[in-house]
């Protein structure tokens, strides 16, 4: 197997400059924003304790210059006062320093809870088409990836930028009456390392989103190895040695970058934080050279070392805070994009049309290609269905039948032509309205890991508590054997991904899946795909039986390889290469001797 390389990062994809950085900040006020909305009063609190901890450093430095020429002038009453008073603000700056860090504990799991909530929302307006776009994978990813921690990180910051820009305010007034200058020199010392971590905040950012396609790539070869879905074929075909050596290539490939990066930033600001450091202990000699020369004090000595410290750590923390705030910005505008992507809305604005007083389901010129590919996968199918009639599609792998279910029900919208029901264009109706009138089984039906009872009503989630329609569903979908084999009938957790969970086997399944199609009472289109494929002869026999009552006075479209199914239908659509090619009934397609009377006799001879 070929070594996994990343790519490369092209130059464009790193650009550092200072529109880059203004633009990054934009994101500040939104998630102020997003915060405010999750938590208003700790939101409040937490900017309160920010004001109270910047001003208490300055408190504390003062105190410890009044006890120091206490100590010097002899007056042990004094300094015993002193002590006590700075023991008190001590114990109030923990205490606040404490609320601080519970403020935003309880903000970020609030605010955490929240933008996830915000995310799995905008998921759920996006279109089909979205879902099958790797593109859109690689813009989730990203916005899910740090969405639980930037958000908090970016109001942390900037309240810490608050706190240490007044906290810093306080030492340059108590400084700028020693040395202008050495004030001046000492806080541009400490840029270099400042910029120097913005630089590597913005190339780490891009590293991390450039691979999100490969982050996937690990995600989808875990599922794979530690999926009940997937151990069979990984232990019969003994993939599990392959699968596992492209996963380590990619994560090792990913770590290598990452130890890089690491080495190069922790370098970098190692040495250039050793000019700030020079700078501070030239400005200690200075000012130990003054109290030497009995110029300062001793407790002016302490209080200005102090200081000094103090404020060059203070502008330092304002730089680095910048910088991380620079940082998370970056990642707060992966979510912003993504909450961003346009959505489809569910009614489209009034326009005028041309209806048609009919009842059924019209296909006019439809044909529909998917985006990037250069062929159409439907191309100009015309057809009318009508109320209460049932339509069978037969046609190879990839003919475009489960995509014209998918523009029947609204997945996809038609590249040209428009579909009608009822006279009225579909995408005219109320999502609402138009979603109650249609129960669907596709192929790939879902199988969901709750009870049984949950997985049937799922097709008609409001009406979950009515257990006579639930009954009546489990009834017409042939799942009654099924319910009556399981330990705690309804309630019986389904698959193995939770304690206590039955797993079926996949004709079960389907008959689950039918149930929750029939679930759907007040529809009256009926769409299945495959619905038998996984039932053996006798469950498939009993499904067909009530077929015909089930569906009576509901419209059907059915998409299936067995044609003892098919034949059942009024008309039968034989598509090819996105065509139609053949329509009729069984018996009309069969005495036309085409493409249907060829495949029905292969199948035929195959039980002679």
């Amino acid at each position: 197997m070929r070594p996994y390389l990343p790519e490369k990062p092209k130059p464009s994809q790193n650009p550092l400059s200072w529109t880059r950085i203004r633009q990054s900040f934009t994101y500040t006020p939104a998630t102020f924003g997003l915060a405010w909305k999750s938590a208003p009063r700790l939101f409040v609190g937490l900017g309160l304790l920010t004001l109270v901890n910047a001003f208490l450093p300055l408190l504390i430095a003062w105190l410890g210059k009044l006890i120091i020429d206490a100590v010097v002038a002899g007056d042990s009453a004094l300094t015993l006062q002193w002590v006590a008073i700075e023991l008190g603000v001590m114990v109030f700056q923990s205490f606040s320093q404490r609320g601080l860090s519970l403020c935003r504990q309880l903000i970020g799991g609030r605010l955490a809870i929240d933008i996830n909530v915000r995310i799995l929302e905008k998921a759920l307006t996006l279109d089909l088409k979205d879902f099958e776009n790797p593109e859109f994978y690689d813009q989730l990813v990203r916005a899910r990836r740090e969405a639980s921690s930037r958000p908090l990180a970016v109001v942390s910051d900037s309240f810490m930028l608050i706190q240490h820009g007044l906290t810093l305010s306080g030492y340059l007034v108590l400084l700028m009456n020693l040395n202008v200058w050495a004030v001046i020199g000492l806080f541009l010392a400490a840029m270099p390392a400042a910029l120097a971590e913005i630089y590597f905040s913005t190339t780490t950012f891009w590293a991390r989103n450039r691979r999100s396609a490969e982050l996937r790539k690990l995600n989808y070869l875990e599922y794979v190895l530690a999926n009940d879905s997937h151990v069979k074929e990984v232990k019969l075909f003994k993939l599990g040695p392959t699968l596992l050596r492209r996963y380590q290539a990619i994560a090792e490939s990913m770590n290598r970058e990452d130890q890089q990066l690491s080495l190069r930033r922790s370098t970098w600001g190692y040495l250039l934080s050793l000019i700030g450091t020079l700078a501070f202990y030239l400005c200690y000699a200075w000012i130990a050279m003054a109290a030497a020369l009995k110029k300062l004090s001793l407790g002016d000595l302490t209080f200005y070392v102090a200081a000094f410290r103090q404020g060059q750590q203070s502008f330092q923390s304002i730089l680095g805070t910048l910088g991380g705030m620079y940082e998370n910005n970056l990642y707060m505008s992966n979510l912003f994009a993504f909450l961003a992507i346009p959505e489809t809305t569910a009614t489209p604005p009034e326009r005028v049309i041309t209806a048609r007083q009919e009842e059924g389901i019209r296909f006019e010129q439809v044909s529909f290609q998917y985006p990037g590919q250069t062929q159409e996968a439907l191309s100009d199918i015309n057809l009318f269905i009508p109320k209460g009639q049932s339509l069978a599609l037969v046609g190879h792998n990839g003919a475009g039948k489960t995509t014209f279910i998918k523009l029947l029900t609204r997945l996809y919208r038609p590249t040209r032509g428009r579909i009608l029901l009822d006279g009225k264009d579909l995408q005219d109706w109320a999502e609402d309205v138009l979603l109650q009138r249609m129960a669907v089984v596709f192929q790939d039906f879902n199988r969901y890991q709750m009870s049984f009872a949950e997985n049937v009503a799922m097709g008609s989630i409001q009406h979950e508590t009515e257990q006579s329609r639930l009954l009546r569903a489990i009834d017409h979908g042939g799942a009654d054997g099924v319910l009556q084999g399981l330990p705690k009938g309804l309630e019986t957790p389904l698959g193995r991904w939770f304690h206590d969970g039955v797993e079926l086997s996949g004709g079960q399944w389907q008959k689950i899946a039918l149930a929750r199609a029939f679930m759907r009472e007040e529809a009256d289109i009926l769409v299945l795909d495959e619905p038998t494929a996984a039932l053996d002869a006798e469950a498939e026999f009993a499904v067909f039986n009530s077929f015909r009552a089930l569906t009576r006075d509901r419209t059907s479209i059915l998409i299936s390889h067995r044609f003892p199914t098919v034949r059942m239908a009024d008309t039968i659509l034989v598509i090819e290469g996105g065509q139609i090619i053949e329509q009729g009934s069984h018996d009309q397609l069969i005495a036309a001797q085409g493409r249907y009377a060829k495949l029905f006799a292969l199948q035929a001879s195959g039980y002679v």
